[in-house]
């Protein structure tokens, strides 16, 4: 398993496209659509491979917060991770770890802080993974409850 930021291409935005589809239609995680080549585009783009073959991904953005807030100051930069992914047939083998870790590694010399949103049906599972296996810190939750 390999694991490296690559460059946006369209050659590449294909495989991403192909996995963000099964994502989509695993239908883990509320209201989740496939990408386009557009959604990649100026990202900073990881993979995970095994030979040539891309069974993960995580892409991001760095990012200035404009304005003070509870967690940082007008002017702090982070990167905001967009989507990992893992197929569904590599995952419990730690790369969504080592997507990560390659991804903190190599954005922390031009940020303070890496954030993200996770919507995933499976709260228990991306909480462990994220606090428990990557040591971030839960901040705040947006809970929903629909009124019929």
């Amino acid at each position: 398993m390999t694991i490296k930021e690559i460059k946006f291409s369209e050659r590449i935005a294909v495989q991403l496209i192909a996995l963000s589809k099964e994502w989509e239609q695993d239908n883990s995680c509320y209201g989740y659509r496939r990408n386009s080549s557009d959604d990649l585009k100026e990202k900073r783009i990881f993979v995970a491979t095994d030979e040539d073959l891309i069974c993960g991904y995580l892409f991001g953005h760095i990012t200035s917060a404009e304005k003070d807030a509870s967690i940082y100051k007008a002017g702090t930069q982070y990167f905001e991770i967009d989507e990992l992914y893992v197929k569904p047939q590599y995952r419990n083998c730690g790369i969504g770890k080592r997507l990560f870790r390659h991804a903190e590694k190599a954005v922390s010399p031009d940020v303070d802080m890496i954030m993200l949103t996770a919507a995933t049906k499976n709260y228990q599972a991306i909480l462990h993974f994220y606090l428990d296996e990557l040591g971030m810190d839960f901040w705040s939750a947006r809970l929903l409850k629909k009124i019929s």
